[in-house]
């Protein structure tokens, strides 16, 4: 079986607060942390059989009180993860990622479900979801 390595990078802005992440490719998870707290290189290999696959990125345990706001409900401080340089078997997807990746929340709770684009921080409970083919190449030539 062929394999293809995606990697990325995960930082949490605000350490002290319990921000989760999970990370899955289809009905896979490879990455679930309840309380990111430091940053670190995550990396899976996973298979490059011909096929349609979707990659998904979930924040979780987001709660109103890691967002601080002022008299006016402009945004103090918040509490985010961050996830960068996406790869596959090395290759950055920089400006891929924010033209095909869908971020689907409702503001925790505070608005109507909303899609998206998603330009690297996840700051409300929700899911990222970035589709993709396999054989990895031939989809990267397709969208680079």
């Amino acid at each position: 079986m062929d394999t293809i390595n995606f990697c990325c990078n995960i930082a949490p802005t605000t350490a002290a607060v319990p921000l989760g992440l999970e990370i899955w490719i289809d009905n896979q998870k490879l990455f679930d942390q309840a309380h990111v707290q430091e940053s670190h290189k995550f990396s899976a290999d996973i298979s490059d059989n011909d096929g349609e696959h979707e990659l998904r990125l979930v924040l979780k345990n987001k709660l109103s009180e890691h967002t601080q706001v002022d008299a006016n409900n402009n945004i103090i401080s918040d509490a985010r993860i961050s996830v960068s340089d996406i790869e596959f078997d090395g290759i950055a997807l920089n400006q891929l990622v924010p033209d095909l990746a869908e971020y689907q929340h409702n503001f925790n709770g505070t608005g109507e479900l909303s899609v998206h684009k998603f330009y690297g921080e996840l700051g409300c409970n929700g899911t990222v979801s970035l589709k993709f083919t396999t054989p990895i190449y031939l989809w990267l030539l397709e969208h680079m």
